[in-house]
């Protein structure tokens, strides 16, 4: 092999070395974008007062504020297409970083057309402007519940509607005041729903009648593994959390569900296996 054609070699090695991790980095970032893709699921519940009238809730947790298009158009768009009855909002809607400006657009839009209930979460403790955004939402017309219960009717059925503040800023005794006294304001005739950030307070939920508790906090345990519902970590369960997603069964016999949230470029590490949520329960 004369020079030339030795340099030749050399400069097509030093390119094949480059393209493979060119090329795995390209993958991991298309994938990585793959999984900012939000999902609908939808969980069908048998109605505990035998009512034969299809109610449908939007269960909107985690947004941190986070962006989905122009006006939160992908996000407002995907609810209005499910033509919910009425929407709760289960926390960190707001984030203690990034500006209000997307939550606020999204609620902005969302209650002139549905009902809407919301409690907090810990990063609107995290912000230290929790009453100012408690006060933005009711001034908007959220109802915002804090050991709260407020009573809908709907298609001719009757929705209890309890809430609790996340106890990040609470002592232990005095959240678990307000879950009671939100719980004593229910009517054992009407649905009962509680909604709470934490997921992980289950057995609390369990020590009243509720027929459903809706949550989220848990972001999924961020990395799923695959074809199994479980997490690699999740904030206030640990590693291999066991609380992350979909229905799980209440001590008084209803259900708690737990929506994997909308977080995206609010949280320090990407979702793998994990797609961001809306979750619509079926009644």
């Amino acid at each position: 092999m004369n020079t030339e054609q030795g340099k030749m070699s050399v400069k097509n090695n030093k390119k094949k070395n480059w393209i493979i991790p060119a090329a795995v980095l390209v993958v991991f970032v298309l994938w990585s974008l793959w999984f900012w893709v939000p999902v609908t699921e939808t969980i069908r519940l048998d109605p505990p007062d035998g009512s034969d009238q299809t109610v449908r809730i939007a269960l909107i947790t985690d947004l941190h504020s986070c962006w989905y298009g122009k006006d939160q158009k992908d996000l407002i768009d995907r609810i209005e297409k499910e033509e919910p009855d009425f929407v709760l909002l289960g926390g960190d809607i707001f984030d203690d970083v990034l500006k209000d400006e997307g939550a606020e657009t999204v609620i902005r839009q969302l209650v002139p057309k549905y009902p809407c209930y919301y409690v907090t979460g810990n990063h609107e403790y995290w912000s230290e402007r929790v009453d100012e955004m408690k006060a933005y939402l009711s001034d908007a017309g959220v109802h915002v519940l804090a050991g709260d219960c407020e009573t809908l009717t709907v298609k001719g059925r009757s929705f209890d509607i309890c809430g609790v503040d996340d106890p990040t800023r609470m002592m232990e005794a005095d959240w678990q005041d307000q879950l009671k006294q939100a719980w004593e304001q229910t009517n054992e005739d009407h649905v009962k729903i509680l909604v709470s950030h934490r997921p992980e307070l289950i057995e609390e939920y369990g020590k009243y009648d509720f027929d459903l508790v809706v949550t989220g906090h848990a972001h999924a345990g961020q990395f799923r593994i695959p074809f199994v519902n479980i997490g690699l970590y999740a904030p206030n369960q640990g590693a291999f959390p066991r609380y992350v997603s979909g229905t799980y069964p209440l001590e008084n016999g209803g259900t708690m569900v737990v929506s994997r949230g909308l977080a995206r470029e609010s949280t320090p590490a990407p979702r793998y296996f994990n797609h961001p949520e809306l979750v619509m329960i079926e009644m």
